[in-house]
């Protein structure tokens, strides 16, 4: 597995996939090729149904730019991965360069006939019994496996980490107005930080906060503000509003935080190797129900569980988030994203909390099996519930009521 610097990464939504990487290949093309007259770049599969919305076109543009630059949706021809782009380079009307990206989740790039040598294998165990294993033997916890593996400045990296996360719920929450797009919604996240609710318990505070704190985070994703992807742009909220959620409500240490934080990347680098982190190729189950996974891992190492009680509580946050549709309406990161990742920071609390009293040691079902469960549902599950918008809420979204009331 590759460093957690490929989870963690610092960007602008809103979206990993569909904004930062289309990005990432323009700016590598545009290197090779500087001196082309022109470019055309194709986009397929889910890159052209919500491209459009998620700001593909625009970034693509912007960053090509000032060399002429022309994106083109291809909504008939079938890729070979469905976060595909083609980019060719013209001058003189002549093609004299072509390069061929697969957006694959969470920012990361592949090249079709490439490799990546600034990608190393960092982790030589890959699987959550292997590593379980290797950490019980030292007795040692796996944020220390993390750090092991590591580059020696990683805890400065996850540093930059909880401070753009930080960050990005202070600037949510005092940011009202419309959000981009057509669909006009409203931010909310300032209204529900602030609105007390009739005879609101402390416990009710605590809970409609960390909901804010979600809501703030990815409302600023879906602005194209500055987020992590933990472990992409549209599932960005969850890990941050659960960070600052068990921050106000009990009292831990910097460094546990920071520790939780390591944990809790190891948690979605397995689900990224084993697994998939991308809307387009396996459903929101490989987003919010990551972002859920890594959450639930987070707290349950804040509270200093076992490796046992962290891999059921990862392994019941993922489990009950499989089978997870991801259908944006109208190819925005907004409905159902934005309050799905609220829910998923509740449920990640939730899943910690059921396995402190759960008899963890009669546990069937292992982490590494619900992985391997949710790749194989997301290969099942129909291409109009995989980031292309053709189903489910983006389907019936605007054409009236899709059943009589009685």
């Amino acid at each position: 597995m590759h460093s957690l610097k490929e989870l963690y990464k610092i960007g602008n939504g809103p979206s990993s996939s569909h904004t930062m990487a289309p990005k990432k290949a323009s700016l590598i093309f545009k290197e090779r090729y500087f001196d082309a007259d022109y470019i055309k770049v194709i986009l397929y599969g889910s890159l052209a149904m919500t491209g459009k919305g998620h700001l593909t076109d625009f970034i693509i543009k912007k960053t090509l730019y000032p060399i002429e630059c022309e994106v083109i949706e291809d909504f008939l021809n079938v890729p070979p991965h469905p976060n595909t782009m083609i980019f060719e380079a013209y001058r003189e009307d002549k093609i004299f360069g072509t390069m061929t990206f697969f957006s694959v989740g969470g920012g990361s790039l592949e090249i079709e006939g490439e490799t990546q040598p600034y990608l190393k294998n960092l982790y030589d165990l890959s699987t959550f019994y292997e590593i379980k294993r290797y950490c019980s033997q030292k007795n040692i916890r796996l944020y220390d496996y993390v750090y092991e593996r590591e580059d020696s400045d990683f805890k400065e990296y996850l540093e930059s980490i909880y401070t753009a996360m930080k960050h990005s719920i202070e600037r949510g929450l005092n940011t009202e107005g419309i959000i981009h797009g057509d669909l006009g919604i409203t931010r909310k996240a300032n209204h529900l930080y602030n609105r007390e609710l009739k005879n609101e318990t402390k416990d009710i505070a605590s809970k409609r906060k960390l909901c804010a704190y979600a809501y703030a985070v990815n409302e600023e994703n879906a602005c194209g503000g500055e987020v992590v992807t933990a472990p992409t742009c549209g599932a960005s909220g969850t890990i941050p509003a659960v960070m600052r959620y068990m921050e106000e409500t009990e009292q831990y240490s910097h460094e546990q935080i920071i520790n939780a934080l390591a944990t809790a990347g190891l948690i979605g680098n397995l689900i990224k190797f084993n697994g998939s982190i991308s809307g387009a190729q396996a459903g929101c189950q490989a987003e919010v129900g990551s972002a859920c996974t890594m959450a639930a891992a987070f707290v349950s190492e804040l509270n200093n569980l076992t490796i046992d009680q962290i891999e059921q509580s990862s392994e019941i946050a993922l489990e009950h988030h499989l089978g997870l549709t991801c259908d944006p309406v109208r190819g925005y990161v907004q409905i159902p994203c934005i309050e799905r990742n609220a829910v998923a920071a509740m449920r990640a609390i939730d899943a910690s909390m059921l396995t402190t009293i759960l008899t963890y040691d009669d546990s069937k079902i292992s982490l590494d099996m619900v992985i391997k469960t949710m790749l194989e549902t997301g290969r099942d599950i129909d291409n109009r519930y995989r980031e292309t918008s053709e189903g489910g809420l983006a389907k019936f979204y605007g054409v009236g009521e899709v059943y009589e009331r009685e």
